[in-house]
């Protein structure tokens, strides 16, 4: 018997993040209509690369500290991190999507 494939929870575990964010409900259910669609593929970008390697090293860094954090938590606390290609703007991942969100609904 095969593990379950990852892309299967993604979106449920998408919509628990983006509520977590305070995200609308109808952008929630557009953001999970697209990612149902999504594929996966192979990056040759270095700065992708860097940046998915450098939130992999965190996220271990935050579960080896044994304080039982759940991928929730953990997503929330990761979107808090400053992020190098984020800093003309608004330096992390929370922020970022909250001007965005700003921006749509204003």
């Amino acid at each position: 018997m095969l593990p379950p494939d990852p892309r299967d929870r993604f979106p449920d575990s998408l919509a628990a993040v983006l509520q977590a964010h305070q995200i609308p409900a109808p952008m929630i259910a557009s953001e999970i209509a697209a990612a149902k669609k999504a594929r996966l593929a192979k990056t040759a970008d270095r700065s992708l690369l860097g940046s998915m390697n450098e939130f992999a090293f965190l996220a271990e860094a935050h579960r080896s500290k044994g304080t039982g954090i759940d991928l929730l938590e953990l997503s929330l606390t990761l979107s808090r991190t400053p992020c190098s290609p984020l800093y003309r703007r608004h330096a992390s991942p929370d922020r970022d999507l909250a001007a965005l969100l700003g921006k749509q609904t204003s």
